[in-house]
């Protein structure tokens, strides 16, 4: 019965943190009607967790949610460098990842 307890802390948790559900995070959250496919690597789902973009994002998407996260955490507004450096870096990653799948498809 602990482990049901703590295994709800820790999701209302992860909710509190990221803004999602864990399962939202790992693609699982339609489970019956679609089998997750996680795509790309642990980097890349942090990316979008830190962002709050779905595994199906473009370009435009990505650097328009960038755009968005960065009017939030910029320093001017009360954000930190460190902040600003993690969401430049969420998107550099997920632009690379995007860029690599268009070259393999």
């Amino acid at each position: 019965m602990k482990i049901l307890w703590i295994a709800l802390l820790a999701a209302i948790a992860w909710r509190m943190i990221f803004g999602r559900w864990p399962w939202q995070t790992l693609g699982i959250s339609n489970w019956p009607e679609k089998p997750a496919q996680r795509r790309g690597s642990f980097a890349e789902a942090e990316a979008r967790v830190l962002l709050g973009l779905e595994d199906d994002a473009g370009r435009k998407e990505i650097l328009e949610a960038h755009r968005r996260h960065l009017a939030t955490v910029h320093p001017d507004r009360g954000g930190s460098n460190e902040q600003v450096h993690a969401a430049n870096a969420a998107r550099d990653t997920l632009l690379a990842a995007l860029e690599r799948s268009a070259k393999t498809s």
